[in-house]
């Protein structure tokens, strides 16, 4: 928990001695509320949110000193996020010192500013609570007090620059940490990129925005891991998971084991909870990534001649201008027409279709019948499909949503699709005793940016068997491209999927699918790395990734040991690089 002195620091207005603006995520207090720190780049910061699947969470609380006494507005930044002509599901209010503000929040489609109140407050420390009163995800972002009748900037530039300007934040963070290597994203790719680089002596950063590692094998996400080890078996058992059901509170275990492992290493250095939301280049060489605590807002600059991007939507690319591409190509950019069953693989024009962003979903058979409330706002979604449990095929992709700009549109969509589905099957008979007891509100994403390397990797890759002096990554799954049933069945409901497989004996990877084009300090591993739509389809499992990560962090030491860059290794040093990797296989744990 945060010193009272230490948040009050943060969330005061020095600017204006009548206002207050408090970042909801820097609540010391969280309740049974949750911090989604997912679409920082469309929000400008995370947020909270009160994800109790129909059942009211208990109060977000916080304390203030008030500056002066008066009468203040209290605004709350917040969104209907299922908006029409039922009652909004995201409905809550802000309470002062425990008594309830006149207006509930959580009305107005779109994020912006909603009068909570007034308030006559004294000139001491006051407490405000926020009060669910649904259950189904209401969201808040900050509460801002003023005496003033100006109302905030409701969003973009604007209101960047009005957060700056309360919280008098310098253009840079005032902190600056040096290391051997940085890496974004602590995922499973991450992880062994971070296991790989300290074995070799590397001091790491590993900066990671959830309180968990392992991404979608998180027990936050709890995907289980697909794939061969490679040579890599004895880093990888480290971090990866039992083959559980998808979903299974086994993961758990997993969680436990893989976080243990990491944080073992001394000369891995965790930032748990830090969202990177910067990378600066200067004639194609990152310079430094900035990133920031996601609850208190506490900013560090990590410097370091080396940096990988396994943040799988490719951010750090991204910010650094990377190459990257984005959707399907067309069949006649790299020839994937494969269709022994009628079906191309890649469509005669490109387009922005990816392989969709999945949220798993677990019931249990209770002993006694359990109710659920009415959700009219998710039926448009759900229709009339009836579901008990959720898989790997409930997944949402479509050509006009990006999935990272729309993000938080696709999330929402799909919760929409499970919490309607449930509610349908509910009504069926046989099914009284069935209970939610599980959603995640985390995005499991399987597509995005794929940052552009010296080799792109692509299906004839593999229908080829093509083979690279640099093969240090090898799988034997089956190459599995996910596409909307609705595109083949108007039909089907548009948020589940199916699969196009084509099975092969084994395919390689070469390590210039792994280093940036264009970029010239910076690794890529996981599913951000170097390939082409239908080349993803298989490599982008996570013991195939953890392959990448491991093989990234390897190269790096090289890099290190040379004072070179990426490209040198493949260039200058191959061969020591390959007996490094090979000799992978013969260690012991």
């Amino acid at each position: 928990m945060l010193s009272f002195s230490f948040s009050l620091l943060l969330i005061m207005s020095l600017s204006a001695q009548t206002d207050l603006l408090i970042e909801a995520e820097s609540f010391p207090d969280k309740g049974g509320w949750v911090v989604d720190p997912q679409f920082v780049e469309q929000m400008g910061s995370p947020y909270l949110m009160a994800h109790g699947l129909g059942k009211p969470v208990d109060n977000a609380v916080t304390s203030v000193k008030i500056p002066k006494k008066g009468t203040y507005k209290v605004w709350v930044r917040t969104k209907n996020w299922a908006p029409g002509k039922w009652d909004p599901p995201g409905q809550f209010q802000v309470l002062i010192n425990g008594v309830a503000l006149e207006n509930k929040l959580g009305l107005t489609p779109g994020w912006g500013w909603e009068l909570a109140g007034e308030a006559k407050l004294k000139a001491k420390v006051t407490q405000i609570a926020l009060s669910d009163l649904t259950g189904f995800n209401g969201r808040c972002d900050a509460v801002y007090l003023t005496q003033s009748d100006d109302r905030p900037p409701v969003g973009g530039e604007k209101l960047a620059v009005w957060r700056m300007e309360k919280f008098q934040e310098p253009l840079g963070p005032e902190t600056t940490r040096t290391f051997d290597l940085v890496i974004t994203g602590g995922g499973i790719a991450g992880c062994a990129a971070a296991i790989a680089a300290a074995e070799e002596g590397l001091d790491v950063a590993l900066i990671h925005d959830r309180p968990l590692l392992g991404g979608n094998a998180s027990s936050e996400i709890r995907v289980h891991t697909l794939g061969i080890y490679g040579k890599f078996e004895r880093i990888l058992k480290k971090i990866d998971t039992e083959h559980y059901p998808n979903g299974s509170p086994q993961a758990k275990l997993d969680q436990e084991k893989r976080d243990a492992n990491v944080k073992s290493y001394d000369n891995i250095h965790l930032f748990l909870n830090w969202r990177a939301y910067d990378a600066k280049a200067v004639n194609g060489v990152i310079q430094y990534v900035d990133a920031r605590e996601t609850a208190t807002g506490e900013r560090i600059r990590f410097k370091a001649p080396l940096f990988v991007d396994s943040t799988g939507d490719g951010w750090i690319g991204y910010w650094s201008g990377a190459e990257y591409s984005y959707g399907r190509e067309s069949v006649h950019k790299y020839g994937e027409a494969w269709d022994e069953w009628g079906e191309l693989w890649s469509p005669e024009e490109a387009d922005n279709f990816v392989m969709g962003s999945s949220i798993l979903w677990q019931t249990k058979i209770a002993d006694l019948p359990k109710s659920f409330p009415d959700v009219p706002w998710a039926l448009p979604v759900a229709q009339e499909h009836e579901a008990t449990a959720g898989e790997w095929y409930w997944e949402f992709s479509r050509n006009d949503l990006n999935q990272i700009e729309d993000g938080e549109e696709i999330r929402d969509h799909v919760l929409k699709a499970i919490f309607g589905s449930f509610s349908n099957a509910k009504q069926v008979a046989g099914n009284e005793n069935y209970q939610l007891t599980w959603v995640s509100y985390l995005l499991g994403k399987r597509e995005s940016r794929r940052l552009v390397g010296d080799h792109i990797f692509t299906f004839k890759d593999v229908t080829e068997d093509a083979r690279f002096p640099d093969s240090v990554v090898q799988e034997i799954r089956e190459i599995d491209v996910h596409f909307q049933q609705n595109l083949q069945d108007e039909s089907k409901p548009d948020f589940l999927s199916k699969a196009l497989f084509y099975k092969t004996d084994k395919y390689y990877i070469p390590y210039r699918s792994l280093y940036s084009r264009n970029v010239n300090n910076l690794f890529m591993a996981g599913r951000c790395f170097s390939c082409s739509h239908v080349g993803l389809g298989g490599p982008r499992v996570m013991r195939t990734t953890g392959q990448m990560g491991a093989a990234v962090g390897f190269a790096a030491s090289l890099c290190k040991k040379y004072g070179v860059n990426p490209r040198a290794i493949y260039t200058d040093y191959l061969k020591e690089y390959m007996q490094l990797i090979e000799g992978q296989q013969w260690r012991t744990p």
